[in-house]
């Protein structure tokens, strides 16, 4: 099995896609347990001077002005994670809770939280044995981090609450710990606070929604060449020198895409023939820009994401001069906008992939298909309400982007006065991802059947792999009524896979 070594510098995206999605083992590198200790030794040191120390020796946000003395220090902490538990609603994503607890340990063994080293590899022993604390959806405002989802996470590593073991299965974590051999941990001084003060589960959404987005994106300029061919369209709105006068590195990338997709298409250059027009609608003439510019918001979360994932967040830290200071670095925003960002990309990219579907199926604009692609017309509905149900999705998207980060509500008594919302923007986009892989999804099934449905011209050799692909994995073809549900999810699972892309590859080369 794959292992992931966590050092005092930060992991990289493929580790917690690795983690979060490979269940790939972890573990802690000699120079991190150094740094665990030493930064111990300096909280070890403050902890036993009289002088108050936020985190260490008083208590926590609006609390922070009482003094607590040593024999109640223990239960200072123990208390934070337990009051701080307050999560409700459904359980959260297996994945999303594991790169939870990974890009927190990432932060604990940076050597500027003044965790021990043997609770960080408490928490490496319960990801690396399949236990999953139950975290809920409700209960993060994005400042001071993830408090509530972190501090199930921190109830786990006690022993107590609810966790999912690797079957499964809900149980009190003390019996799973117990089950695989791990001892609960009695936090100490400044332990409880570090683990519940970071942007990780909103970082975890992010480093994934932009893997699947990656996927999507080349789906979707893959659907749109369809489109384009079903359609009669003209590639040469994709020629290099065009996308080079306008150099957003996205858009010309897409058009490169689409570009390699219609290599070898008799379908494409037939614009001027029964019913001449000089150029294609937008939604087919302007997929590059559209989708481009959504790639290009795509490149600046992952700039976002990369820096997020090298830094240690947690208030107080320990500096390497061996200061313990007070900051503001949990603040999600710059992780928050992002998320929005990538929400409203999404969304238009959904709404142009729907326009291109309902010219497919309209009969006074789809350039000589039947109408709603039907194999009988009128006695046949073709797939008129499945451009319904991408509809419906599309207008879902428009509902997900606006954006979580632009609202704030105060908490902790005024003291945590203006928050990120950034693990709501996090909820929401990756249901704005779920629903765009459906939008794609019924154009690729929509653009396949009208692309065949073109007898007399033979498509690209890329689109008859894609629609080779297709039929083999269950996505139906052309042909009277049926029931349609089975046939869309099926090429849900075929978008969702990443099957069109592996399907398109072989014959365009490595999309961009």
């Amino acid at each position: 099995m794959h292992t992931v070594v966590v050092g005092t510098t930060g992991v990289t995206a493929s580790d917690v896609l690795a983690v979060a999605r490979g269940g790939a083992r972890v573990e802690l590198s000699g120079e991190a347990v150094s740094a665990l200790a030493a930064a111990r030794e300096i909280v070890d040191a403050l902890a036993a001077k009289p002088e108050p120390v936020y985190g260490v020796s008083t208590g926590f946000g609006a609390l922070a002005t009482r003094h607590i003395s040593p024999e109640l220090r223990a239960q200072l902490q123990r208390n934070i994670v337990r009051s701080h538990a307050a999560g409700m609603g459904p359980h959260v994503e297996r994945e999303v809770v594991r790169a939870l607890m990974f890009l927190r340990l990432k932060t604990v063994c940076s050597g500027h939280t003044g965790v021990r080293p043997s609770v960080a590899q408490t928490m490496a022993d319960i990801l690396n044995a399949g236990i999953t604390p139950v975290v809920h959806e409700f209960g993060s405002l994005g400042c001071s981090g993830d408090l509530a989802p972190l501090s199930h996470c921190a109830l786990t590593l006690m022993g107590e609450g609810d966790a999912e073991g690797p079957d499964g299965t809900i149980r009190p974590a003390g019996e799973l710990l117990a089950a695989h051999g791990i001892e609960p941990v009695e936090l100490r001084e400044k332990e409880g606070l570090a683990l519940l003060n970071g942007t990780d589960g909103m970082l975890g959404m992010l480093v994934m929604a932009l893997a699947d987005l990656d996927t999507l994106y080349k789906s979707a300029d893959i659907t749109a060449a369809l489109s384009l061919e079903a359609l009669l369209g003209t590639d040469r709105v994709l020629a290099p020198e065009l996308h080079a006068i306008r150099p957003h590195p996205g858009q010309g990338a897409s058009a490169a895409n689409m570009l390699a997709v219609l290599k070898g298409s008799e379908l494409t250059g037939h614009h001027q023939d029964d019913a001449p027009r000089v150029q294609d609608a937008y939604s087919v003439r302007c997929a590059p820009q559209v989708a481009g510019a959504g790639r290009d918001t795509m490149t600046h979360a992952r700039l976002v994401a990369d820096r997020e994932l090298a830094s240690a967040v947690d208030n107080p830290v320990v500096l390497p001069d061996g200061r313990v200071e007070s900051n503001g670095n949990f603040h999600g925003a710059p992780v928050a906008y992002v998320l929005d960002f990538l929400a409203i990309a999404a969304a238009d990219l959904g709404s142009i992939t729907e326009r291109r579907t309902d010219r497919l199926l309209d009969k006074n604009r789809s350039h000589g298909l039947p109408p709603f692609l039907a194999d009988d017309a009128g006695v046949d509905s073709g797939l008129m309400i499945a451009q319904y149900t991408q509809a419906a999705l599309v207008s879902e998207m428009k509902r997900l982007a606006v954006p979580a980060s632009a609202d704030s509500i105060p908490s902790s008594a005024m003291q945590e006065d203006h928050v990120s919302m950034g693990w709501s923007a996090a909820r929401k986009l990756r249901t704005a991802v779920d629903n765009l892989t459906r939008i794609v999804a019924i154009e690729l099934y929509a653009a396949t059947r009208a692309v065949e449905l073109r007898t007399g011209l033979t498509p690209a050799p890329a689109s008859q792999a894609a629609i080779a692909a297709a039929r083999a994995a269950g996505v139906a073809g052309p042909g009277p009524d049926r029931f349609l549900s089975p046939d869309l999810a099926a090429a849900d699972a075929f978008v969702r896979g990443g099957h069109l892309v592996e399907a398109v590859e072989p014959v365009t080369g490595p999309l961009a």
